[in-house]
């Protein structure tokens, strides 16, 4: 790989935000299908394509997504002619979950089957919890010669965090009880990052482990659990695509009987942006959660990049 003027394609939309985050993106020469942000990435070559159907409703995306896995069937796909004209120094991409992202083993056999790719190089990235996505930050830096930008973008965010922290801990305030849903038909609760930056946050996490990737949970369990903040943020979905499905929440028995439904307290975040990507907009994530934990201490942050609606308070 050329360490002066690397060309890199990015398959993952953390490794995008990231590459923007160190101002590498001239760098940048192709994307997936799912790197829409910052907005200036969508300028760059197009490399990937999903075969999802993502009009159906959460349950229909879930059964169509475990369908084609069963048999065998990709559910995303590379167009490798494209990828052959870019010509790329370095591929960075995810070794983690093929529900997520297109598959590592598609990505080594394009490589290995031509000889356009004889000096490409492959980062895979497995971000499992809070510490890995900072790792990465690191490692893509590294791999293209940039550790010191890298080092000092870590430190601010660091900053950041411990800035919350502070403030929760000179006011005093009790943690509430948090449950993130990342998917709602089936119920999913959210694991890896997620229960620390909900942690971070001032939040106590239900239902899911750290480090741990998410898992289907039961209805009952939640309403065992009883949250008093409820976080609304299925994978992929932004807010509006989110509130479509609402109504399937209200139809759970027992519904208006959880603390968060009773306190008004039931939230629709932006979870594409926010909170399913392991990428630097997780400290953003931190903050706007500190904000709607406790909204008398923690103010609403300003956003570097805002998507056109972050959060929805629902009450119904």
């Amino acid at each position: 790989m050329n360490p002066l003027r690397p060309r890199i394609v990015s398959l993952l939309p953390s490794a995008t935000e990231i590459l923007f985050a160190l101002d590498l993106q001239n760098y940048l020469v192709g994307i997936s299908h799912e790197c829409d942000y910052p907005p200036a990435a969508l300028q760059k070559s197009q490399v990937t394509v999903s075969f999802i159907d993502s009009s159906l409703s959460s349950n229909g995306i879930d059964q169509q997504v475990r369908s084609q896995l069963n048999n065998h069937q990709s559910l995303y796909g590379l167009d490798s002619q494209r990828m052959k004209e870019l010509a790329p120094d370095l591929i960075i991409t995810q070794a983690q979950c093929e529900v997520c992202a297109l598959h590592y083993d598609d990505v080594v056999e394009l490589v290995a089957n031509d000889e356009v790719f004889a000096e490409t190089e492959i980062l895979a990235l497995q971000p499992r919890g809070w510490d890995d996505v900072f790792q990465d930050i690191l490692r893509v830096a590294t791999a293209v010669g940039a550790e010191k930008k890298a080092t000092r973008l870590v430190e601010s965010y660091q900053h950041r965090i411990d800035s919350i922290s502070d403030l929760l801990q000179k006011t005093g305030v009790r943690f509430p009880r948090v449950i993130c849903v990342e998917w709602i038909e089936p119920l999913m609760v959210a694991g890896n990052w997620v229960p620390t930056v909900v942690e971070k946050a001032g939040g106590v996490n239900g239902l899911s482990t750290v480090e741990v990737p998410s898992q289907y949970q039961t209805w009952p369990a939640v309403q065992a659990f009883d949250p008093e903040v409820l976080i609304i943020s299925p994978c992929g979905f932004d807010v509006k695509r989110s509130r479509q499905e609402l109504q399937q929440l209200q139809e759970w028995e027992g519904w208006q009987q959880i603390s968060a439904v009773k306190n008004h307290r039931v939230f629709v975040l932006d979870g594409n942006a926010y909170l399913n990507r392991s990428g630097p907009r997780l400290v953003e994530t931190v903050e706007i959660l500190a904000h709607l934990f406790h909204p008398d201490q923690a103010p609403a942050p300003r956003l570097s990049h805002p998507v056109d609606e972050i959060w929805y308070h629902w009450d119904d």
